[in-house]
């Protein structure tokens, strides 16, 4: 019985009651017009004539609704309407007036369905709420037998007025079962006449790829750059502050070092957030950094922590600055992480042995570090732990490159091959 008042009084039914009244005062001027149309045929000047009259001027009303629906407003409209009152999921829904011939006509048959239902309904409102009240009041009120309302006299016999609550609570309970089942045909029918047609769905879902494409790119970039950077802002302030007393020379380089490390994070930390920002177009011109432009920089910075870094660079005739700009790029990335990670899990005086080498296809990144001796230090950047050998797996993807990373007789080995003409 809960269940069954839920379903005809509940909040959900009664929004769905309002809407349909909604609908019935929208078909009103349509009505209006089609009892100017309907009068004559049955020869009543009236501007409500007969019940037939009023049915005719209805049947008449709904094409002129039908026309007026293919407005590009109505959809839009009709979409506001149902999201308010209809309990129908946003997504299940279409944003915007039309675009095609389909769903001009769903909008069309929608508009014409609503405003249908919505007027069968409001005049069942109309009439027998006033009606069930007054029954289930009559046997109460005596009077009202005797008034100029001018009842049957059927209704003084005393078995009818014992019947008559019965009957008005009835025609309640029918009002309301009838206008719940309006509202469910109609909530279940909107997605099918307001929602999205497949070719929104896969326009949605390329949107809701690419978005994610970006937030991914955007995590990758501040975990590599800002990441790198505290890790290598930590350990060049820690090696700074043990020599601190005797040898004045290496503070004043790791210092340098902490300041143009922070000088370089915050302009990639300020561009990457510019993405972010609606309307900030900065991200899109920051210079980001490359293997040509930045790599001795890199190596410089993370010595100066402490890092013994021995890298081997043979990248042919043209050198650095002959790399594609993406793979230039990328690879910028994927050392800073070698490093980092060197950093993070094998601490300031880790030997490191970063190899890159080019040939007519591709680009070689190789980086080798001996494993520490706490193997839960490790565990945070290893497969199925952090996110910077994933970070580096995913940028290698991109550009159709292939990573290996774990342990080799004693070392942490990473290798990377980037083609230098990424598939299309």
């Amino acid at each position: 019985m809960r269940r069954l008042g839920s379903a005809l009084f509940g909040r959900r039914a009664r929004r769905r009651w309002i809407h349909l009244v909604l609908g019935g005062a929208v078909a009103m001027p349509y009505v209006f017009v089609g009892s100017i149309l309907s009068g004559p045929l049955f020869g009543d000047d009236r501007f409500f004539g007969s019940f037939a009259a009023q049915l005719l001027a209805f049947a008449l009303g709904l094409p002129l609704a039908a026309i007026t629906a293919l407005f590009p407003l109505t959809r839009p409209m009709s979409v506001a309407a149902v999201r308010a009152l209809c309990a129908v999921p946003d997504e299940a829904l279409a944003d915007g007036p039309p675009r095609t011939r389909q769903e001009r006509g769903r909008t069309v048959l929608w508009f014409t369905l609503h405003l249908g239902l919505g007027g069968i309904i409001s005049g069942m409102t109309l009439a027998l709420v006033p009606f069930a009240t007054f029954l289930l009041v009559l046997p109460v009120f005596v009077g009202l037998r005797d008034s100029w309302l001018g009842l049957p006299d059927a209704l003084h016999v005393p078995w009818t007025l014992g019947l008559a609550p019965v009957v008005g609570a009835l025609s309640l309970l029918a009002l309301a079962g009838c206008a719940a089942g309006c509202g469910v045909l109609l909530a279940r029918w909107a997605p099918l006449l307001l929602g999205p047609t497949p070719a929104d769905r896969l326009a949605a879902a390329e949107q809701r790829a690419a978005d994610l494409a970006v937030r991914n790119r955007l995590a990758r970039e501040l975990h590599d750059s800002v990441g790198h950077a505290l890790s290598a802002v930590t350990l060049q302030a820690s090696a700074a502050r043990r020599v601190l007393d005797h040898d004045p020379e290496f503070v004043r380089e790791a210092l340098a070092a902490i300041e143009d490390t922070t000088r370089r994070t915050v302009g990639e930390l300020d561009a990457v957030l510019g993405v972010l920002r609606e309307g900030d177009q900065r991200a899109s011109t920051a210079p980001a950094p490359t293997l040509a432009a930045d790599l001795d920089g890199l190596l410089r910075r993370t010595r100066a922590g402490g890092l013994r870094v021995k890298a081997a660079v043979d990248l042919g005739p043209g050198g650095a600055d002959a790399l594609p700009p993406m793979v230039s790029r990328e690879a910028y990335r994927i050392v800073q992480e070698a490093l980092s990670n060197a950093l993070k899990h094998g601490g300031a005086d880790t030997a490191v042995t970063l190899r890159i080498t080019r040939d007519d296809t591709g680009l070689d990144l190789s980086a080798e570090n001996p494993l520490p001796s706490a193997p839960p230090d490790t565990a945070a950047d290893r497969p199925g732990g952090g996110h910077g050998l994933r970070g580096i797996a995913d940028r290698a993807r991109l550009l159709g490159g292939t990573t290996a990373a774990g342990p080799e007789a004693g070392v942490w080995r990473l290798r990377v091959r980037l083609p230098l003409r990424p598939p299309a």
